[in-house]
Parts: structure tokens; sequence; C-alpha cells
């Protein structure tokens, strides 16, 4: 081996040339293992009795090797877990007196493990590993760190494979049809932040980061990249995942220089106690008011952030509690800080795509006829609601149904302004899961105009699809499955997602519709020849 050569010891080249210029091959053969044998006098007298229990000295030298490997391995990691000051100049120069024994294999943990505690591995072993495929695949993350570092195709090599398994398992959870993990409140929304962290693909990228600024910075490169490609929104929400894992792990290196550290961990504070008091609102304000000319960049990351599904869903539900405790109190929206403070908040996490893409960082202004004329006209509705429960406990004399058609301010708005759209589709859930029939029939079709087809985001059918499974006996009425699947649902039953989240509704929902609805929407729903494996693994594997 010309490993072994570098380093001094006689390899195999030279066995065969001594072998072959040797007059008495068999006593070469017995100095050789004199020479190169275990330096131990106490030890040769007791080789025979190996020989006389059939075991080859090979077998041994290899029980003896390991042995000591181990050792040494444990040495490595004592001397560079040590206070010592001059601990990385020794682990230096181990390594490059045995630096040659990386291509032998069995010697190659001791290198690796050098390699691994050193924090700056000099260039030309780091180049070493780059052009042996095997060594490279072999080194340790840490090793593959300092090599990612200066080399960003290669770490995007590597970090594609674990974005693409993150995007799928989001997507798996959106379409699942376990009955548990798809209830009310065990859905896609239904992990606290701090469980979504413990995901083992999100905990393998921050290993992959550790505490590297660069290829951080990096990693926020690709999601951007890809969020803007794809307009997929869960590239958002680990933009803000990864950020709160190291600030989970303490890795100070990299969130005291991330500017929206602060405003994340409060927000995610928020999420995570499913309110956002007067305290918490003025911090997130403060933050969105503090940033300075010349900073305007961070809005774009910011607006990823918030335009992380669970951000949204978090905004978007205060944003309803918000109005309906306004309804109770009979105020005026726009004296609500903590509602303003959320409409800024959607909207600026609603068009982050737009941001990102033009490049534009401004925060986008709010048109004041949401606050003085949607919202009004959302509180109606409630009110309505309010009516309609009020009205069941009346007399039907002194009854007093409220108007089945929309306030026009209600659908204009819906039809051309994001945040309004979105505050639509939560009033929608939120009377689903309050079983509101009546509510759910009246707003449900008019969704279908929402701006930018809001209503038919995965995020929103979900939730959707899950809420429905609690109003079960509403679906043996053919005109309640008329107002869900024809006057909804069906319309873009053309979209692969859409089709899915009914097969969802339908794994949940079958044995209560009626025979003949079944059949139609089974035939409905056939697959054409173009569908995608996607979609026959949903349908014939689920």
């Amino acid at each position: 081996m010309a490993a072994l050569q570098e380093l001094g010891i006689p390899g195999s080249d030279h066995l065969r040339e001594a072998l072959t210029n040797c007059t008495d091959p068999l006593k070469f053969i017995e100095d050789f293992q004199v020479e190169n044998g275990i330096l131990l006098p106490s030890l040769r007298p007791a080789l025979p009795f190996l020989d006389l229990h059939s075991m080859r000295r090979l077998e041994f030298h290899e029980s003896v090797m390991e042995e000591l490997r181990e050792r040494l391995l444990q040495r490595v990691g004592e001397l560079a877990a040590s206070d010592l000051k001059d601990k990385n100049k020794r682990l230096k120069e181990i390594l490059d007196k045995s630096f040659p024994a990386i291509r032998v294999k069995p010697l190659r943990p001791i290198v690796m493990c050098l390699l691994k505690h050193l924090p700056k591995i000099d260039q030309k072993y780091l180049t070493i590993l780059i052009d042996d495929h095997e060594l490279y695949q072999e080194a340790d993350t840490e090793v593959k760190r300092q090599i990612w570092e200066d080399n960003q195709s290669l770490f995007g090599d590597e970090v594609s494979p674990v974005l693409t398994d993150y995007i799928k398992n989001k997507e798996a959870a959106l379409f699942s049809t376990d009955a548990e993990a798809s209830s009310v409140g065990n859905g896609f929304f239904g992990p606290t932040p701090k469980m979504r962290r413990q995901d083992a693909v999100i905990q393998k990228l921050a290993h992959m980061i550790g505490k590297n600024v660069k290829l951080y910075d990096m990693v926020l490169q690709f999601l951007r990249t890809l969020f803007l490609r794809t307009r997929n929104v869960h590239y958002c929400t680990l933009r803000a995942e990864i950020l709160m894992v190291l600030h989970d792990l303490e890795v100070q290196e990299i969130v005291n220089v991330d500017p929206c550290h602060k405003f994340t961990w409060c927000l995610d504070a928020c999420i995570r106690e499913k309110n956002i008091d007067l305290k918490k609102s003025k911090e997130l304000q403060h933050f969105l008011d503090g940033i300075k000319r010349g900073q305007e960049h961070v809005l774009g990351d910011l607006a990823m952030i918030l335009c992380d599904p669970y951000a949204v869903n978090f905004m978007a539900q205060s944003a309803i509690r918000c109005l309906q405790q306004t309804v109770a109190a009979e105020h005026l929206p726009t004296n609500n800080v903590v509602l303003q403070l959320l409409v800024r908040m959607l909207e600026l996490g609603l068009g982050a795509w737009d941001m990102i893409d033009s490049q534009k960082f401004k925060e986008p202004t709010i048109d004041p006829d949401l606050f003085t004329k949607f919202m009004p006209a959302l509180m109606a509705l409630m009110v309505d609601d309010q009516i309609r429960v009020l009205n069941i406990k009346l007399p039907s004399d002194k009854a007093n149904e409220p108007a089945d058609s929309l306030p026009l301010a209600f659908i204009s708005f819906m039809q051309d302004n994001r945040v309004a759209s979105s505050l639509s589709l939560y009033y929608t859930l939120t009377a689903v899961r309050g079983r509101d029939k009546a509510a759910l029939v009246r707003v449900l079709p008019t969704l279908l105009s929402c701006e930018n087809e809001r209503a038919f985001e995965d995020t929103f059918l979900h939730c959707f699809v899950s809420y429905l499974t609690s109003m079960s006996e509403e679906f043996t009425s053919e005109e309640f499955c008329t107002v869900i699947f024809d006057e909804f649902l069906m319309v873009d039953v053309s979209t692969e997602s859409v089709r899915r989240h009914i097969l969802r509704l339908l794994w949940f929902m079958h044995h209560k519709l009626p025979a003949g609805r079944l059949a139609s929407l089974m035939s409905s729903l056939q697959p054409s020849a173009e569908v995608s494996a996607a979609f026959f693994t949903f349908t014939y594997v689920s």
C-alpha cells in the first residue's frame, strides 16, 4: 500500500520487490514478521499458542489494531475536549504525520476523527477529500462544512434532498387520511412550533449548518430562490423554523446576526400561546417601525416569515377573534390597535412573493376602506350569525331572520383585496368549526371569487375538510352536498390538489353520502390517462 510507504512502513510494493529479488523467501518473510510485528518481547513466545488454536496471525493483528484504533480515537476525543491552549496545534501535528493513512480503510477513522476536531483544516487536505468521492462521503459533517463554505454547488447538492423531503412531509400532512392526525385538533396546524422543530429533516438541516454563518446565508438564499421559482409557501415555513431551531440550540453565532431573530422569536411565542396581547403587539410593531434606511431588504425576509402558513393561520384567526370581540363590545375596528397590526402583518406576509420578485422592499399600503367598509360588513355577518342563534330560542312569530344576501362591500373587497380574501376564508372556517350550517351555506359559493383563487389553497382546503368531518350528519342531505360539492369544490376539480382534497373528504364522509351522490362524485373523480403518479398513489394506496 502506497499510503503505508508514505508513513515509512513497508507496503505491498516493497514486499513484491523484495520477494522477487531475495535468495531465501522464507527467511525474508520471517525477518519481515520480526521487524514489523508488535514490538513487545513478552508477546513473541506466546504467538505459537495462537497457532495451536488455529488462529491466523492476520486475525490476531487485526484485533489488536481495532483495539488500538479505539483507544486512539478516545484519546483524540479527550484532547479535542480538553482546555489545553495548544490542543489544535497538537491535533494538526498528528494529522500532518498520519494523513496518508486515510487511504488505508482500517486506519481511516483516526484521520477522519482528527479532521473532525480541527476548527480550520488546511486546504490541501480539503482538496483531497473533494477529489475523492469515497473519502468525501465518509467525512463527518463538521469536515464537510469547511468544504461547503467555498463550494456552494456542492452544498446545494447536499441540501436539495433535505429540502425535498421537507416539502414532501408537509404535503403528506396536508393530504393525510389518518383519522387521528386529520382531526380538528391534530391536523396540519395542530403541532406546536416546538414540536414541529423536532422533525428529523429540520434537525438534519440545522446540523448541516452548525454554527457556520456562511452556510446559513446559503440556505436562506436557496429558500428565497425556491420560493420565487415554485411559490410554495412551505419554504417560508422552513425560513422561520430553521432560525428558531438554531435559537433553541443557542447558536449565538447565527441568531445574533440574523436581523429577523427577535421578530421571529416574538411571533413564535404568540403562535405557541395562540394569543397576541398588547405587549407583544407593541414589540412586533416596534420592530417593523424600526427598520432603518438601507436595511429595507430585511422586509423581504420578514415577509417570508409572515407568509409561513402557520403565521398566516395565527394572524387570520386572531383577526377574526378581534372582530368578534369588537362586535361584542360594540366598538369600531379602527380603534383596535392589535387588529391594525395583524392586518399590517397579513398584508406584508401575503404579499411576500410579489415583494421578493420585484425586489421593491417597501411595505404595501393598507386600504383604509378595509377597516371602514369591509370589516363592518364582515362584522354584520357575525351579528347575523348571532341573531340566528337567538331566533332558535324565540317563538317563530317573534323571530327576525337576517337577509340571505351578502353585503356588497364584503363581496367586492374579497375579490380584490388579499387580506379581505384571507379573512373571509377564516370567517368561513369559523362557521364550519362552529357547525353553523346557515352561515356556511350563505358564504361558501361566494368564496369562488376570492382574490388570486385563495379558496383553493391547500392549507385552507385541508382545514375546511377537517372541520367538515364534525358536520357528518349534514352530508345525508342532498341540498348540503350540492353547496359543498357542486357550488364549491367541484368547480375546480380539474386541479389535482383539489381532487385530492375532495377524495380526502370522501374518505371520511362516504358512508354518509346518498348513494346517487357518491356514485356521481366517484365518476367525476375518475383519473384521466394523464393524471400524475402522486394522484394514483393517493387514490389507490391511501
